[in-house]
């Protein structure tokens, strides 16, 4: 292995959520893909710094568990939230919530000492953890 390279989740409405994440996180879209076979559809957002984000879409899945937080999401097997590096977390939190993110965690000192934390949800209540190390 040598890199991570993309996050996947799953939205129950493609468009609307390309178009939150494209304008939240200041992603571009690569062109919308489908399965052939399936009723899959999906679309790959891309960040300048190189991280990505799918969103995939089926009209027939079904809403799953939607954690309150962090410590809830650690509670159940599975995707638990995906991470972004910022250079000032209370700055991004109170950006990300003006753009219709839900609050999940306000910005606080982060358990590794030195490192600032806070968590938002996107419209479909995945967890985004917004984190500055230095």
């Amino acid at each position: 292995m040598t890199r991570f390279d993309h996050v996947g989740i799953s939205v129950p409405d493609l468009e609307a959520a390309a178009s939150w994440y494209r304008a939240a996180l200041g992603l571009t879209a690569a062109p919308v893909f489908a399965v052939p076979g399936t009723d899959l559809r999906g679309v790959m957002l891309l960040h300048p710094s190189g991280y990505r984000v799918e969103l995939l879409h089926r009209p027939s899945a079904r809403p799953g568990p939607v954690p309150g937080g962090p410590l809830e999401a650690a509670a159940t097997h599975g995707f638990g939230h995906m991470c972004l590096c910022v250079e000032d977390v209370a700055a991004e939190f109170t950006r990300l919530v003006a753009a219709g993110a839900g609050i999940a965690m306000t910005p606080r000192p982060a358990p590794r000492p030195g490192a600032l934390m806070a968590f938002v949800t996107d419209p479909y209540g995945n967890l985004i953890e917004l984190l500055d190390r230095t």
